[in-house]
């Protein structure tokens, strides 16, 4: 019973960051689809990663490509180690996730913006 609890808490868990990665790739620009799959996400990350040339952005490319070295890992790992997978997909989602939306202006209003990537 133990393990059957513990199971469906760490699918539960998995299923949640899969939701938040999801959200993280769609503020890269990726169009995620309707029930994405981890390779699926890295390869829409890679993606967002590679629309990036210039040194102003070299610091978000290279925390995309260590989120998608993350998601990667978590993919060749599948079910296997549900525990190391969850560690991963978290790595992925903290590389990923915080960086600044690069639509969207980080300074307020009447000041200039940054330049963009």
């Amino acid at each position: 019973m133990i393990i059957g609890d513990l199971s469906a808490r760490l699918a539960a868990a998995r299923g949640r960051l899969i939701i938040e990665l999801s959200r993280a790739v769609t503020r890269w620009g990726g169009q995620v689809p309707e029930d994405p799959g981890v390779a699926e996400l890295a390869d829409l990350l890679d993606g967002a990663a590679a629309t990036l040339h210039s040194t102003t952005c070299s610091d978000d490319r290279n925390e995309l490509a260590l989120a998608v070295a993350h998601l990667r890992a978590a993919d060749r790992l599948g079910g296997l180690l549900p525990a190391v997978t969850l560690w991963h997909l978290r790595q992925a989602l903290q590389r990923s996730a915080p960086l600044p939306n690069p639509g969207e202006p980080a300074t307020a209003p009447g000041q200039p913006a940054p330049q963009t990537c």
